[in-house]
């Protein structure tokens, strides 16, 4: 398209839910902002990319499980059931779950719209008979399911460990949210990673290529672009940590200069060392996971998990 002296300059759209929270998450102290921002175009295939590394094993884990036990899972599930996935993203681990389960519907739920409807179309295409109906929006937010579901019964999928990017009361107020959106006789299948070796843990969020750093670091690249951010790219390292006493993996991106930048016209500065908190990992033990979702009005009814105790896939019903 050729623009003319009269023809008005292309509007860029801003979500305002991301200028609010990387503005408030800046303002604090300390820094810290949402996970849920990483997820543009750029970080969902960064993160597929860091999902197929060497040491990151809880993909590899969780697929294993859903590969294995698939009998399993349809004798406790039942068929024709619509599954809702929440954070589908490439929704690479789905099809071991819908081959095993004869549901009704697929629902994908993801924040990113091109990577959805791309994962989407691909599922689609692979599971002809079966209605693929995507929902873009943030699952921690307000949704509408699709009409075309209602009334089948309804089995939520988790995966991935999700919920551990989440602090504990939010997780709880999440799982009750889901029991909402689900409705009746729901039930949930839910990856959780379980608390081992810090070690083991620690390198699996900070790998040997660098792919979790750019993961990281993208979100600066999202705030610059999108937010009219001038925060400088070689102006922070990532890190990873162990908090022990949280029982979690942190993420932050740490300032190795004094910095000045600004963000949304917002003047913003950091000392040395000082970090942007930008996502934790928490770990469960047996009995956590299962306090976790008693909170949030689940029952854990089955629990599968790997020889090494790595991770855990648990059916769980309203």
């Amino acid at each position: 398209m050729l623009l003319t002296d009269d023809a008005p300059l292309p509007v860029r759209t801003v979500d305002p839910a991301f200028r609010r929270d990387i503005v408030e998450g800046l303002s604090r102290t300390p820094k810290a902002t949402p996970p849920t921002w990483f997820y543009d175009r750029r970080g969902s295939e960064l993160f597929e990319e860091i999902t197929d590394l060497p040491e990151y094993y809880p993909t590899r884990t969780e697929t294993a499980l859903l590969e294995r036990h698939g009998p399993d899972f349809a004798e406790a599930v039942g068929p024709g059931r619509a599954v809702v996935e929440f954070g589908a993203g490439s929704a690479r681990k789905t099809p071991h779950l819908l081959r095993a389960i004869n549901p009704a519907a697929y629902v994908p739920i993801d924040i990113s719209g091109d990577f959805l409807h791309a994962s989407s179309a691909e599922l689609a295409s692979a599971f002809p008979g079966l209605p693929v109906l995507p929902v873009v929006g943030d699952f921690n937010g307000a949704l509408d399911l699709p009409a075309a579901i209602a009334g089948l019964p309804r089995l939520g999928f988790f995966p991935g460990s999700t919920i551990g990017n989440m602090e504990p009361e939010a997780a709880v107020d999440l799982l009750r949210a889901m029991g909402r959106l689900l409705g009746d006789g729901a039930m949930l299948l839910i990856g959780m990673d379980r608390i081992k070796d810090s070690r083991r843990l620690i390198a699996a969020y900070d790998d040997a290529k660098g792919v979790t750093a750019a993961f990281n670091l993208n979100l600066i690249a999202r705030i610059n672009r999108e937010l009219e951010g001038d925060l400088p790219m070689d102006g922070f390292v990532h890190r990873a940590l162990w908090n022990d006493g949280k029982a979690r993996i942190e993420m932050h991106l740490e300032a190795v200069r004094p910095l000045h930048f600004h963000v949304a016209g917002k003047c913003f500065r950091m000392t040395a060392g000082e970090t942007i908190h930008t996502e934790s990992s928490h770990k469960y033990g047996t009995r956590d996971e299962r306090l976790l979702l008693r909170s949030g009005g689940w029952e854990p009814i089955r629990e599968w998990t790997d020889a090494e105790g790595l991770f855990s896939l648990i059916l769980a019903e309203a």
